[in-house]
C-alpha cells in the first residue's frame, strides 16, 4: 500500500474540509455536522441514490464560493477521472431538470461525521440523485465506498450536451467482453434474456457479493476476454484516489484474478436494455441501463470489507477498548 500518497489524501482531504467550514455560516455548519458520534451507528448505512432530502448540508441555497467548496472536497475523494465522472452525474441531472423544465437549483446533501483535527477516524459524504460518495479517512488509509453513479439519460440527445454517454466507458467495455465470447462461455455468463429493472443490490446497507449471478469465471476466459474484465474492474476501482485504487487492485491480483466472474442479462446491441455485474470475494460491481428504454444508466462499486470504513472503525474502536 502506498502509505505515504494515502496520508498525502488525508491531508488534502482535511484541508478542502476546512475551507467548506470557513465559508460556511454557523447555521450551515451545524447541518453540515449532523451525525450520531459513533461513525459505525447504524444509521450511517442507510443511503439512496434516488430523489429527495437526506441528513446534513444542501447544496440548493449555497452561494458561488460555498459551491466551490463542496467542488473541491468532493474532488479530494477521488481521482482525476473519478472527479469528473462525479461532477458529470450533477451536470447530467441537471440537462434533465432542464428537459422537464424543472431548472432549479442542485439538490445534493454533504454531511461531515467525527473531527477531522482529531487522532480517530472521521468521514463525510454526499448524496443526491444519482451521485452517492461515502468516505472514511484515517491519517493513513482511505475507504470510498458504496460508491455509486448515474446518468438519466444515459445518452443526452439534445442540448449543449448532445451525445455525451457518461458511463459509456463502464457499458462499452463490458458489452465488448459479452460480444466477444463464444457462444458456450456466453451461455455461462448471461443469466437471463430480460434485465433486472435496477441494480439487484439496490440500497442494501451491507455489500453481499452472493445476491449477484455467479456468471462467467475469470478462468473461463480466453487472455483477450481475461484483460476486458480486469480493464472494466479498473474502470470502476479507478475512480477513487490513485494510492487507495492501486490497494483494491493489489489485493485482488493477491488473491488471483481466478476470483472474479462476469454476469450479463439482456440484449447486446447498442441501445437495448441490460445490465451486468462483477463479483468476488470482496468485489461487488453492478450495472443497469434498463428504464427509460435502456436510457437511464446506473451504476455501483461495493467493497465487502471496506464499505463505510467498516475494517478501520473496527480496528479503531478494538484499540479504544483492547
Amino acid at each position: 500500500m502506498d502509505v505515504h500518497r494515502s496520508e498525502a489524501t488525508a491531508v488534502e482531504m482535511r484541508e478542502a474540509v476546512h475551507a467548506l467550514l470557513s465559508v460556511l455560516n454557523p447555521g450551515q455548519v451545524s447541518e453540515l455536522r449532523a451525525g450520531p458520534a459513533r461513525l459505525d451507528a447504524p444509521e450511517l448505512r442507510e443511503w439512496t441514490y434516488l430523489p429527495g432530502p437526506r441528513p446534513g448540508l444542501s447544496t440548493e441555497g449555497l452561494d458561488g464560493r460555498q459551491r466551490e467548496a463542496v467542488d473541491a472536497l468532493l474532488a479530494a475523494a477521488h481521482s482525476a477521472p473519478g472527479a469528473e465522472l462525479a461532477r458529470g452525474a450533477i451536470e447530467v441531472e441537471r440537462h434533465r431538470r432542464a428537459m422537464a423544465a424543472a431548472a432549479g437549483p442542485d439538490r445534493y446533501w454533504v454531511r461531515l461525521l467525527g473531527d477531522p483535527d482529531g487522532d480517530g477516524p472521521w468521514g463525510w459524504r454526499m448524496n443526491g440523485h444519482h451521485l452517492a460518495v461515502h468516505v472514511l479517512i484515517t491519517a493513513a488509509a482511505i475507504r470510498v465506498t458504496p460508491h455509486f453513479v448515474g446518468a438519466e439519460p444515459a445518452r443526452v440527445t439534445d442540448g449543449p450536451q448532445a451525445g455525451r454517454r457518461l458511463l459509456g466507458p463502464e457499458e462499452d467495455l463490458a458489452r465488448e467482453l459479452v460480444t466477444d465470447l463464444a457462444p458456450l462461455r456466453r451461455a455461462a455468463a448471461v443469466f437471463a434474456a430480460a434485465p433486472p429493472d435496477d441494480i439487484l443490490t439496490r440500497a442494501d446497507p451491507f455489500a453481499d457479493p452472493g445476491l449477484l449471478p455467479a456468471g462467467l469465471s475469470y478462468a473461463g476466459m480466453t487472455s483477450g476476454q481475461q484483460r476486458l474484465l480486469e480493464r472494466l474492474v479498473r474502470r470502476y476501482l479507478d475512480r477513487a484516489p490513485g494510492a487507495y485504487a492501486r490497494e483494491c487492485w493489489s489485493d485482488i491480483v493477491a488473491r488471483g484474478p481466478d476470483c472474479l466472474s462476469f454476469a450479463w442479462a439482456g440484449g447486446r446491441a447498442p441501445g437495448d436494455r441490460h445490465y451486468y455485474c462483477v463479483r468476488g470475494p470482496d468485489l461487488l460491481i453492478e450495472y443497469d441501463n434498463t428504464q427509460d428504454d435502456g436510457n437511464h444508466a446506473h451504476s455501483v462499486w461495493r467493497h465487502v470489507r471496506h464499505d463505510w470504513g467498516t475494517d478501520l472503525l473496527r480496528a479503531h474502536y478494538t484499540e479504544q477498548h483492547g
